[in-house]
């Protein structure tokens, strides 16, 4: 743990996490950052003295090079994959509607989330969440980000490997019957050392509940998100340049 913070209801918090992950070799291969929402045990308990740590906001292109190491795009075939978009069509602060929708259903939603291994009640136990907030369960994080990374490919057919997770936000709950939409912007753009094939572009996307991505509904200045809004990604992909 390295941080944590009680929130504005006093009745839960948020708590700071670094993992991180190990090959057979003993060697760091994965290290991340994460923050979770939790219950408070005991409501009335006061709270610690908030604790944030002081978190990069981004992935630095200095990184990318062992993501991006034994790959190479000199035979990449941009007919094949369906679109002609490379590194150089895209421009910093482009909005990319990605126009389509999907819609999730009860049963699909609970394969995908036992396939990410995810047993938490919220999830699976209907009979239990009637009695929640929310009176019914909750559709898992990871099956949106998941759609809204599918829905993505219409706009960025040819982006390669996300190279890194900058930072994610569940904005609001996802419910069975809901239609995701999604819509990304480009922020920037870096070139990557001793790669001249491809480049990395920072993306984030925002996925929507019940409203076409063409409103590009977001972040507001002073009034947090739209509430249609579930989702808002920051992620670094890898994009082949021209041949």
């Amino acid at each position: 743990m390295i941080g944590l913070k009680e929130n504005s209801n006093g009745k839960t918090g948020v708590v700071y996490v670094r993992s991180k992950g190990f090959n057979q070799h003993g060697a760091c291969v994965l290290s991340y950052a994460r923050w979770v929402m939790v219950n408070k045990r005991d409501h009335g308990a006061p709270p610690p003295e908030p604790q944030v740590p002081d978190l990069a906001a981004a992935v630095g292109p200095s990184d990318f090079a062992d993501a991006a190491s034994g790959i190479s795009f000199e035979a990449y075939d941009f007919t094949l994959a369906g679109a002609g978009h490379r590194f150089g069509d895209y421009e910093v602060g482009e909005r990319i509607n990605h126009a389509d929708g999907v819609t999730i259903e009860e049963a699909e939603h609970q394969s995908a989330t036992r396939l990410y291994q995810n047993t938490a009640k919220v999830h699976f136990n209907e009979f239990e969440q009637k009695e929640s907030r929310f009176g019914r369960r909750l559709i898992y994080g990871g099956v949106v980000i998941s759609l809204a990374r599918a829905l993505s490919f219409n706009g960025l057919e040819n982006a390669q490997r996300v190279l890194a997770l900058n930072g994610g936000r569940h904005v609001a709950p996802t419910f069975a019957g809901d239609t995701i939409f999604a819509w990304s912007e480009i922020l920037e753009k870096q070139d990557i050392p001793a790669l001249d094939d491809c480049g990395a572009v920072r993306v984030r996307t925002f996925a929507l509940k019940n409203q076409p991505s063409g409103s590009f509904a977001g972040r507001r200045e002073a009034n947090g998100y739209d509430p249609n809004v579930v989702l808002d990604l920051d992620y670094w992909v890898l994009l082949p340049r021209q041949a």
